[in-house]
């Protein structure tokens, strides 16, 4: 087993953990739920489960991609993106479910039968840039973990990443590199992870993962950390 097939089974098993947990959690939703805002501005609830039963199809073209050498990208266009979003959260309670279910049942099995050099290999990510196999399966994991707080039904993103155990470690870091090209010199520390920005050392910041998560995605302005916390944009 390869060092990029080792980490992308390890971050499969966090995938298929918080699959569970989400099955979890919505497994009781009704049409109420489902149209109550999410925390995300502007989405509910169902919006936030569409948005991530397209995310698993998306990312299922990522590792088509970089399985077969076929370009496949994520999704047709941002448009397109936006548009099947809307599509699925119009659909009845019961769809909405089913097609969360299943979307993310098809990611785990393409994922399952990848084989090992594959996740070393290339594929490119909806800004164009290079990701292995093995970054897309980082890439769900991240998309499960962030969405399960905004779903609002009592979770923060410390209880979520205190699911994952050090795999915590790798969503705060998937994170991180999304927003690099915004973060000045600084040290982020939480309990006992740390990551060190830039080349020369910078101030240091410190909070739990979860909070250092939220600022890293647009979800808190970082008032909760300690520390000179530099100011990022928006996220987007």
């Amino acid at each position: 087993m390869t060092t990029a097939s080792e980490k992308a089974h390890a971050l499969l098993d966090g995938v298929r953990k918080l699959d569970d947990e989400w099955a979890r959690v919505i497994g009781g939703l009704g049409e109420p739920e489902l149209r109550a805002p999410s925390a995300l501005p502007g989405w509910s609830r169902a919006h936030v489960l569409a948005h991530l039963a397209r995310n698993a199809d998306g990312l299922k073209n990522l590792l088509t991609w970089a399985d077969t050498g076929v370009e496949t990208p994520m999704y047709p266009s941002a448009e397109a993106r936006e548009a099947d979003i809307e599509a699925s959260a119009r659909h009845g309670a019961a769809d909405i479910l089913a097609d969360f279910v299943a979307s993310a049942g098809r990611f785990e099995q393409y994922a399952a039968g990848m084989a090992d050099d594959a996740w070393a290999r290339e594929a490119r990510n909806r800004q164009g840039a290079p990701v292995t196999g093995a970054v897309v399966a980082r890439m769900r994991l991240s998309e499960l973990t962030i969405h399960l707080a905004d779903l609002d039904r009592g979770y923060d993103l410390d209880r979520v990443l205190g699911l994952l155990g050090s795999l915590a470690e790798d969503v705060v870091q998937h994170a991180i590199s999304s927003r690099e090209a915004h973060l000045p010199a600084v040290r982020l520390v939480a309990g006992g992870f740390e990551w060190t920005m830039g080349a020369a050392p910078g101030a240091t910041v410190s909070g739990s993962a979860g909070q250092l998560l939220a600022w890293l995605s647009g979800r808190s302005d970082g008032a909760d950390l300690d520390g000179a916390v530099p100011r990022i944009p928006a996220w987007s």
